[in-house]
């Protein structure tokens, strides 16, 4: 408990400063000006977003192969995470949207996949509570887990597949050397703030499955 309440402090401090320095300290970007800002907390969010998803591949397969309730509720802190993730990027990503592209929504294929990635997890949540049976929601959950990854690489692939306003992806190293630096450093704050949250979901599912068993034993 100890190290999670550092590990949350940690993080609340990390994504504190990159954000401050990203929005109000950092000089803005020559071509995009101040709504560039934007983009070190919109990336590094859609960043968490991927990897929660991953997460949730993983502990989707190993639910199947090994059949303990643990692998289940680790996926299910992934789903909810990602989620929330997921809708911030589309959010954040409208905002940026309008003053670059003229436009708070366009049907792009990054933007239409992204937000067909955040039907597919929604659908995973509310699955889950079709069952009252924690083994048959968690068989359940597994498959749409893994099958749902697929929609992840499309993602990430969208801009190079079609035609899209959206611009491919850069690495941090090859912006100007503040932009990289900060960048990184969001990408690395999000990453911990990552771990808090999901070790602090598990926790409380947990719980919350022991009070649905009456007993802790399920979860060896």
């Amino acid at each position: 408990m100890k190290a999670q309440r550092t590990l949350g402090i940690v993080s609340v401090v990390a994504v504190g400063a990159c954000s401050i320095v990203g929005l109000f300290l950092i000089p803005a970007d020559r071509l995009q000006g101040e709504v560039q800002r934007l983009l070190y907390i919109h990336v590094p969010i859609a960043w968490v977003a991927m990897l929660s998803f991953f997460l949730v591949f993983l502990m989707s397969l190993l639910y199947i192969v090994q059949r303990k309730l643990k692998w289940d509720l680790l996926a299910l802190a992934g789903v909810e995470v990602g989620v929330l993730c997921t809708a911030l990027t589309l959010v954040l990503g409208s905002i940026w949207a309008k003053p670059t592209w003229g436009v708070w929504w366009e049907w792009d294929p990054r933007i239409t996949t992204t937000a067909i990635l955040l039907i597919v997890y929604i659908g995973y949540l509310i699955v889950r509570g079709i069952s009252d049976d924690p083994d048959q929601r968690a068989r359940w959950s597994a498959v749409i887990g893994v099958l749902g990854f697929v929609q992840v690489p499309i993602v990430y692939l969208s801009v190079f597949w079609w035609r899209s306003l959206h611009q491919p992806p850069s690495s941090p190293r090859s912006m100007a050397s503040a932009f990289g630096a900060v960048m990184l450093s969001a990408f690395a704050a999000y990453t911990v703030a990552f771990t808090y949250l999901i070790m602090r979901r598990y926790r409380l599912a947990q719980r919350e499955l022991e009070l649905e068993l009456r007993g802790p034993e399920e979860l060896a």
